[in-house]
């Protein structure tokens, strides 16, 4: 089927920041779990896109460090148990239909279930895998340099020694390739603390679209956009 789009040129990593859940679901009268429930129902649609359309790496922000810090607390647990169910109706459909999913961000701070979940994630073993599925959860990219920072401290490397690569193997991400594409959904236009380092040269599309408007037509929008813009890395 002939989507419109240069199949040569086609990102193979494309990282989301899935905004407009509660909005999607204040603007219709409900509760604001009803429009992260919708959130969900959108992944599923875009990994299996962007699956079709030959993308290797999706990256979702799902919860971040200070979405869990300043949220209240009900809404946090509503989310958790949102994560569980996804699990059980969701992930592990994709898991088995080749989709490799893995988690970036700090187990420390998060609930044991969320935590044996994530186990068994990591546990699974991939047959034939289609898709990479990257779950930024309990994740800042502040947080994330501060910690590849201490790491290489403790393991003593030399000051001299210290470069883009070697910082690049002490973060969440090593050994994936940087997103050649960010997708920004519900209106806002800012980064909000997600990927800073890999997404140094992306190419950055805002939509006002919500995320749980946010579908396969869509994706395709926004890998149009991206075909149409120029890459020269600061040359």
């Amino acid at each position: 089927m002939d989507t419109g789009l240069d199949k040569s040129n086609i990102p193979s990593h494309i990282a989301i920041i899935m905004d407009g859940n509660r909005r999607w679901a204040r603007k219709r009268g409900l509760p604001d779990l009803k429009g992260h429930e919708a959130g969900v129902e959108s992944l599923d649609k875009v990994v299996g896109e962007a699956e079709k359309l030959g993308v290797d790496t999706i990256t979702v922000y799902a919860l971040s460090t200070e979405n869990i810090r300043e949220r209240a607390k009900r809404e946090v647990i509503g989310l958790f148990n949102l994560m569980r169910i996804a699990y059980q109706s969701k992930l592990k459909r994709l898991m088995s239909n080749g989709v490799k999913i893995s988690v970036l961000g700090e187990l420390q701070g998060l609930p044991g279930m969320i935590k044996r979940l994530i186990g068994e994630i990591r546990n699974t073993y991939i047959k034939n895998e289609s898709i990479k599925l990257n779950i930024a959860l309990n994740y800042g990219s502040k947080k994330e340099l501060v910690e590849a920072i201490k790491e290489m401290v403790k393991e003593g490397v030399e000051v001299d020694k210290i470069n883009e690569k070697l910082i690049e193997k002490h973060l969440y991400t090593n050994g994936q390739a940087d997103p050649e594409l960010v997708i920004r959904t519900g209106g806002r236009v800012r980064m909000s603390n997600f990927l800073l380092w890999q997404t140094a040269y992306s190419e950055l599309y805002f939509t006002k679209t919500l995320w749980p408007d946010f579908d396969g037509k869509e994706l395709k929008k926004a890998i149009s956009w991206y075909q149409s813009q120029k890459r020269n890395f600061g040359k």
